[in-house]
């Protein structure tokens, strides 16, 4: 086939319009990519159950934490008193009955050491009636892995309460997973404790997991959508992420439940799913978001809650009119005076005293998650005032509206109807944000969607993934005809970019056997990430992201019909054409490049291609890892050099990007 490639200029490419969505659902943060190894470190855990309209949570303050060894003579309560911290009130005081006993913590599905490596422990403890030291390990089967130990008088600080702030270092002798982290005491005696936390010595800024950190960066994303999702409504309202909470210490941080602790909850579970104990320490808060930000070169996009629970889960809302709508508005105003206002500001003072003093230059703002009109939610008033309030102070702010759950519904044409009627305002609407999760053969079907739309609203298509398969730890969703599915339908994105300025694959991370939601960009456990295939899909856009569309005549459509999916565009810095194009077909195709005369002196390229990483040997197995765990279906990438005028041979089932 003959794929033609015109000079002509089309349309402009948003250099930021591929980035990433990051929502705390499949253990993202706490568990995933905020490094924290020590589960429910505050003793603030509580279970969550119920069902949609029906949620409640109660406490369960010793979740995660036990005696060790498992007879030890000693005695643990979560009680409440006089708090490190009021925001988490409780705290667990500690009757050690024997020297040589104590209690242990086994993390997200066990503690994993790497040899080699230092540990920082931090924890804060009143001694009532103690005088002996404490002895951290690292214990698998009573070998240990790590130890350090401390008197209970060499601590680092007191507080007005009498806690006090040990700092431990651990240093692993070998490596190990499925380990527990303990505290030992050497002489009987009662202790409170609480925060009682473990880093690796490795996590980037300190807060970080790296490997998590490092494969985010690998994206070079334009943008981080954070913290949701449904995260930012809450299943009840009072369940909504607060960011005001995490603008604090850590041992200050309010614990929250997560939404998706009840996630598939149903009448055989008794409304109690698995993921019931699933909460937010907040450790990854607003100021680690856009520190996260800052470090992968993305620009923060969070996104404000307007006064609703979930509109999927609940019908709780403040009234417009309330003062509390008000001080979501407020809440709204003061977000980017801590992002950008300058020290001397109340909110800047705080950034500053964080440990940030120069602005974060915040210029994108989420108005709702996965909002829709009814007639009981009154979306599009809310999001009028938020929008008239932020930009009366703010007016450089670019706001992002909701087109609701899906691109097919009446919701749909209703939210776009509202923000065409409003499109002649100055800057009403940077773009209003699109979501679909759909079968691959819907993108394959659909890769014209955006060629008709008006050009005066642009488009932020915040939440896509092909979904050959769905459902709870099932990395196996993640195939590659999903990912070349999504290629394909990013061509249809990259051509009409003067409408579609962003974009997002949704959602970004899950921990293996941890997972409410598949398929997801990464997975990961507690030691390896295994990146799926829709992964370097999203690497080989966002690394090869040209300024300008180039002029196919309309040959894309043609080619579609044979299964080829391509989009050009040109790299002005680089004097690069970019080809990206997908072969859907069962076997290889060949294609021969008619090229306009100005890129004649283009004589050679090179090309990355994105293969499935099945041998025939390995075809209709399932894929797992060391460990005997479901992985992603394997992809592989390899390299490539040619003439541009010779035929090009495109593998079976692949997607090529090609520089020349």
């Amino acid at each position: 086939m003959e794929l033609k490639i015109n000079a002509a200029r089309r349309a402009k490419i948003q250099p930021d319009m591929i980035g990433l969505f990051f929502e705390d659902i499949n253990y993202a943060a706490d568990g995933g990519l905020y490094a924290e190894m020590i589960e429910n470190r505050s003793f603030e855990f509580v279970r969550a159950g119920g069902d949609a309209k029906d949620y409640y949570f109660e406490y369960d303050g010793l979740y995660s934490w036990n005696p060790y060894p498992a007879n030890a003579a000693i005695t643990l309560r979560a009680v409440q008193g006089s708090p490190l911290s009021e925001n988490n009130p409780h705290y667990l005081r500690t009757t050690v009955h024997r020297a040589e006993t104590g209690f242990c913590n086994s993390g997200y599905g066990g503690i994993a050491l790497k040899e080699g490596m230092d540990y920082h422990v931090t924890f804060f403890a009143r001694c009532v009636s103690y005088q002996g030291c404490f002895r951290a390990e690292v214990i698998k089967d009573g070998k240990s892995y790590a130890m350090a130990e401390i008197s209970c008088e060499d601590h680092s600080e007191e507080t007005f309460n009498y806690f006090r702030r040990y700092h431990m270092t651990l240093h692993a002798n070998q490596s190990v997973t499925g380990a527990v982290f303990a505290l030992i005491f050497t002489e009987p005696g009662t202790i409170e404790f609480d925060f009682i936390s473990m880093f690796p010595s490795d996590a980037v800024a300190g807060i970080f997991r790296k490997d998590l950190f490092d494969t985010l960066k690998a994206l070079k994303p334009g943008f981080l959508r954070f913290p949701g999702g449904c995260i930012v409504e809450g299943n009840t309202f009072s369940n909504r992420y607060r960011y005001k909470d995490s603008l604090t210490e850590p041992w200050n941080r309010k614990n929250n439940w997560n939404r998706w602790a009840v996630h598939e909850n149903c009448i055989e579970n008794d409304f109690c799913g698995q993921y019931s104990h699933y909460n937010q320490t907040l450790g990854l808060g607003y100021y680690e978001y856009f520190l996260l930000c800052e470090l992968i070169g993305a620009k923060p996009l969070p996104v404000m809650n307007v006064g609703f629970a979930c509109q999927y889960q609940s019908t709780e809302q403040v009234t417009i009119n309330s003062e509390e709508f008000f001080r979501l508005i407020q809440d709204a105003l003061d977000l980017i005076e801590f992002a950008n206002g300058s020290t001397d500001t109340k909110w800047g003072a705080i950034r500053e005293k964080m440990g940030h003093p120069e602005p974060f230059n915040l210029t994108l703002l989420g108005i709702g998650n996965e909002q829709w009109q009814t007639e009981r939610a009154d979306f599009f008033e809310r999001y009028t005032a938020f929008e008239q309030a932020i930009h009366e102070r703010y007016p450089f702010i670019r706001l992002i509206g909701s087109a609701g759950p899906d691109i097919t519904s009446d919701r749909y044409t209703a939210a776009w109807d509202f923000y065409h009627k409003n499109a002649d305002k100055s800057n009403f609407v940077y773009a209003v944000d699109e979501h679909y999760y759909v079968r691959p053969q819907w993108l394959y079907e659909h890769v014209d969607f955006y060629d008709n739309y008006p050009r005066n609203v642009k488009v932020f298509s915040g939440e896509y993934a092909a979904h050959p398969l769905s459902g709870m730890n099932r990395p196996d969703a993640n195939t590659v005809e999903g990912a070349l599915s999504e290629a394909a339908f990013l061509t249809n994105l990259e051509r009409n970019a003067d409408v579609v300025v962003m974009a997002s694959y949704a959602p970004l991370l899950a921990r293996l056997d941890y997972a409410q939601w598949s398929p997801d960009m990464i997975w990961f456990d507690e030691t390896e990430v295994y990146p799926s295939a829709s992964y370097y899909v999203q690497q080989l856009y966002s690394c090869n992201m040209g300024d300008i569309t180039l002029d196919t005549g309309g040959g894309e459509k043609e080619a579609a019909k044979e299964g080829l999916y391509y989009s050009v565009s040109y790299c002005e810095k680089e004097g690069e054409v970019i080809l990206k194009i997908v072969n859907a077909n069962g076997e290889a195709k060949p294609v021969k490049l008619q090229i306009d005369e100005e890129f004649c002196s283009h004589s050679r390229y090179r090309a990355k291609t994105l293969t499935a990483g099945n041998t025939a040997a390995d075809a209709g197995k399932s894929i797992k890892s060391e460990k005997d765990r479901l992985l992603p279906e394997k992809a592989v990438l390899s390299d490539s050099e040619g003439t541009v005028m010779e035929e090009i041979i495109l593998p079976a089932k692949s997607f090529t990007v090609l520089r020349f």
